[in-house]
């Protein structure tokens, strides 16, 4: 699906008022397509209000009640998934503060149990060393130093072991020189040594293998519930359940084709020596 960040505002107001308008346009009360939806009026009130947003099962019970057209299903759905789609600005972040971004990974972390994340082009925070961190905020503005204290106890929950973690990197994201090389060899034994967590799995994906889709974004999937999709500019969270299967699929994929355990160790150890020498 294609959509500026603007469209994601606009959203949810579009569809409450299209489910509204479509009910009318029926002739229903709103209580009597409650009861054909088999849920309360007042839900049925908050949703064409806007004050509660339906979950996608809530809008298509109400287009089957309705007996929407196909078009007029599909246009209304795509509002839905949008409705249910995120944008956060990096300019918003700054102004918010950063350190409240941290605050809210943290919460993210400490509530799914699987997390996966996948690294097309840099070490993420739960990985990086400080300097590697320091570094990576640099394009930020103002004090950083809260920010990457909060990035570094963040990555305590690492050691959590009622959680599992899978980390897959290319060797772009291993290798790009955010540091200079000895710092860059430090970053690396990091690396292996947080391999060695139970919990913890770090993959390497490596030139070579044919795929046919290209590692586009950034993104993490936690749990089944939600994911979250890097951009030069900000953000995306996708909460519909249709776009968290195809992330998983995309990361199963990737998974397929990674090196783990002593196999990554050996490529990560080689990478380490190069940055050294």
């Amino acid at each position: 699906m294609t959509f500026q960040p603007e469209q994601l505002i606009r959203s949810k107001a579009d569809l409450a008022t299209s489910l509204r308008d479509l009910r009318k346009r029926a002739g229903l009360s709103q209580v009597r397509l409650a009861q054909r939806c088999a849920m309360s009026q007042t839900k049925l009130s908050n949703i064409e209000t806007g004050r509660v947003g339906p979950s996608l099962v809530d809008v298509e019970l109400i287009l089957r009640a309705l007996e929407a057209s196909p078009a007029t299903a599909t246009e209304v759905m795509s509002l839905a998934r949008l409705a249910h789609t995120e944008w956060q600005s990096k300019r918003a972040s700054w102004r918010r503060g950063l350190e409240k971004r941290q605050a809210e990974l943290a919460g993210l972390e400490s509530e799914a149990t699987v997390l996966r994340y996948f690294l097309p082009s840099m070490v993420t925070g739960l990985l990086a060393t400080p300097e590697y961190v320091s570094a990576s905020l640099s394009g930020s503005p103002g004090d950083k130093s809260v920010t990457v204290a909060r990035k570094l106890e963040r990555q305590a929950i690492l050691y959590d072991t009622t959680k599992s973690f899978t980390f897959l990197l290319t060797e772009q994201a291993v290798r790009w020189p955010v540091l200079h090389r000895a710092a860059m060899a430090v970053q690396v034994d990091r690396l292996i040594s947080l391999s060695h967590l139970p919990n913890v799995r770090v993959g390497l994906l490596l030139p070579g293998s044919a795929v046919s889709r290209g590692p586009m974004n950034t993104f993490t999937v936690y749990d089944q519930r939600l994911t979250t999709v890097e951009t030069f500019t900000g953000r995306i969270v996708f909460q519909d359940a249709r776009d968290i299967s195809e992330h998983l699929r995309v990361f199963a994929t990737y998974e397929r084709l990674a090196l783990f355990d002593d196999d990554a160790r050996r490529v990560l150890t080689q990478w380490a020596t190069l940055f050294r020498s």
